[in-house]
């Protein structure tokens, strides 16, 4: 039946109560409540039944609290209504009286259960038979006592069951949960930094070297998620009256974005990306996240912080360099000391500060240092070296510029120092401001001028060897072409192409006349197959000449540069002397630093330019030439 035929309706009535068959209807399987009426609809048609001296028998409270009040876990229903009791039946008006008041205070509601006796109708005057209380009576009438919410039903249960004596708990106020702050939470492992030994190809560990000290990302990748903000739980007062909670804190994901990042909205959240390649770094203060060209560190290198450094990009220091420390990259810009070895693969090395007993080498790029170098090495092999202070350095570079070196080796294409003492320096234009000795060390100067065989003959011997090349794979392609050009071989070759592009379709005994035909021209294939492979190595070592001759080629008009020779100033023991060298051994600079050392400090046979211990002296080999084929 409905609800409409289980309330008596009156005039009076609530509105709510007046047309409750559309949130609780009362069928065969039980009593049915739609949680999505309207809010305060379903609680004024539960309270439309208790008030009409009916109760729900059958109670199921969870699912009574879940339609009322949407708390606790969905339970199953049909159509979109919930199973909230069994039955709806009379509230007898003499067992009603059975139960006490109930007292409430402090968000807790107490009940005193005793044996409860009803009365006798063949013995009104007697004490009553023993009676036994219900929980869904119980539910009913504290409803109309004023409890509607938190009934501890499984406890009431029990005690009825009991059947003893004693004061319990029988319902609680809901306390209203707060929701949880949005947090940003890592979602790929590349922003962590592993410190572990890195591991060699062998399977060993390199204990001088990190894993992945700086993390390096690649495009569209995601590093950080937002979880929203959650509204929290409400509560509830045992009355039923809401309690509102506290919504979390939002949290704003675009604080994180640093140059080389974005947010990112999709339908599995809030995130944010990397734009770019790059190294990743983010600031100690401001947690920003950025994706950056290069690496910039300020904890200094050393084997607490950063271990020997291995990179693919600009790296940028603001620490020291420790002693025996390795730094590989690109570009390398360092404002500490540098007490290691620094080594570029292109860039430009820039040292603010000292480099002491360490290193610098740059393969194609520039070397800058603006303290002073100590007991280093100094050697960029296509670029210019600019150095401030020098000190018993070795220094090799296509262009080196110092401003004052001591007791110094220096070589290089083009050298042009301000005060030079006690060094040795040779390079094929030397340029020196002041010269003079220092203590024990003498003051050289060496002219490099190129000697040994003329460069034109190997060129010419290399030029004949690419021809004879040439005409050997001329002669090995005739070959291959007559081979190839055997009617039966041509036949099969144009028949196996348009097989292949799909051009035409064999059917079964074509196919195998195809197969005999490869069968029969098989011998014949492997004879061109040997003769292309002939052509394909002729053709190979002819190009492989054609390189060497282009690099003979450079290093002739490198050795048709003029060799020139300025001291402005002479104060003190000064020697200018020829060093000749092998153009076919490529520049000079290229030695290895203790070659250089031994060449330009050991024996001098060149011939002397200058010796003197005062004045200045200019020299170049044009002019030399000249005055050497002049007519006495």
């Amino acid at each position: 039946m409905s609800i409409e035929t289980a309330i008596p309706q009156s005039p009076d009535a609530p509105a709510a109560a007046r047309g409750p068959a559309q949130c609780i209807i009362e069928r065969a399987d039980g009593v049915l409540a739609d949680p999505a009426a309207q809010p305060g609809t379903l609680a004024a048609a539960v309270d439309g039944i208790y008030r009409a001296g009916k109760f729900l028998a059958g109670l199921d409270y969870p699912a009574f609290l879940h339609a009322l009040y949407g708390t606790g876990p969905a339970p199953q229903g049909s159509d979109g209504m919930v199973r909230i009791a069994s039955a709806i039946e009379t509230f007898d008006p003499a067992r009603r009286a059975l139960y006490r008041p109930i007292k409430i205070a402090n968000g807790y509601a107490e009940y005193y259960f005793e044996p409860v006796w009803m009365p006798d109708p063949a013995d009104p005057g007697a004490a009553g038979l023993p009676a036994r209380l219900d929980a869904d009576e119980f539910v009913a009438d504290a409803w109309l006592k004023g409890i509607r919410f938190g009934i501890e039903f499984e406890a009431v249960r029990a005690m009825i069951g009991a059947g003893k004596a004693d004061r319990i708990t029988v319902a609680r106020r809901l306390e209203p949960v707060p929701g949880d702050d949005a947090r940003i939470d890592e979602v790929s492992d590349d922003i962590h930094r592993n410190n572990a030994p890195r591991q060699l190809a062998n399977g060993r560990l390199d204990l001088n070297s990190f894993q992945n000290r700086f993390p390096q990302i690649q495009p569209g990748v995601r590093l950080l998620r937002k979880v929203p903000a959650s509204q929290g739980r409400p509560g509830f007062e045992m009355a039923g009256t809401a309690l509102p909670s506290t919504p979390g804190r939002d949290a704003d994901l675009a604080s994180y974005a640093g140059p080389g990042t974005r947010v990112e909205r999709t339908r599995d959240g809030e995130f944010l990306v990397s734009e770019r390649a790059g190294f990743l770094s983010v600031e100690a203060k401001t947690s920003r996240i950025s994706i950056e060209d290069k690496i910039v560190s300020r904890d200094g290198v050393s084997v607490r912080t950063t271990g020997n450094l291995s990179l693919t990009g600009d790296y940028e220091e603001f620490g020291e360099v420790q002693e025996k420390r390795v730094i590989e990259g690109e570009g390398i810009t360092v404002h500490g000391d540098v007490y290691g070895r620094l080594a570029s693969r292109g860039g430009t090395i820039l040292l603010h500060a000292n480099v002491v007993g360490g290193s610098a080498h740059n393969k194609r790029g520039d070397i800058r240092v603006r303290g002073v170098a100590s007991s280093a090495l100094i050697q960029a092999t296509d670029g210019a070296i600019v150095l401030e202070r020098a000190e018993n350095c070795i220094v090799a570079g296509t262009r080196v510029t110092i401003a004052h070196a001591v007791n110094c080796e220096i070589i290089g294409d083009e050298v042009t120092v301000g005060q030079a003492e006690g060094s040795a320096i040779a390079a094929r234009q030397v340029t020196i401001d002041f010269a003079l000795p220092r203590k024990q060390g003498e003051m050289l100067v060496c002219v490099l001028r190129p000697e040994g065989p003329q460069i034109g003959e190997v060129i010419d011997a290399v030029a004949k060897r690419i021809a004879q090349f040439g005409q050997l794979a001329a002669r090995h392609k005739a070959e291959m072409e007559s081979l190839a050009a055997r009617p039966e071989v041509r036949r099969y070759l144009m028949v196996a192409s348009r097989v292949r592009k799909g051009e035409v379709k064999l059917s079964p005994e074509q196919a195998r006349q195809f197969q005999q035909m490869a069968l029969d021209v098989a011998p014949m294939l492997k004879e061109v197959a040997d003769a292309s492979a002939r052509v394909k190595a002729a053709e190979a070592e002819q190009q492989k000449g054609g390189q060497m001759l282009a690099g003979l080629e450079a290093q002739r008009r490198d050795a048709a540069v003029v060799s020139r020779v300025t001291l402005r100033q002479v104060h003190g023991d000064t020697q200018v002397r020829v060093l000749g060298f092998s153009p076919t051994g490529g520049s000079p600079y290229l030695m290895p630093p203790r070659e250089i050392k031994a060449r330009l400090r050991g024996p001098q046979r060149g011939a002397l330019l200058f010796g003197g211990v005062t004045g200045s002296f200019t020299w170049d080999s044009e002019q030399a030439a000249e005055s050497a084929t002049e007519p006495v």
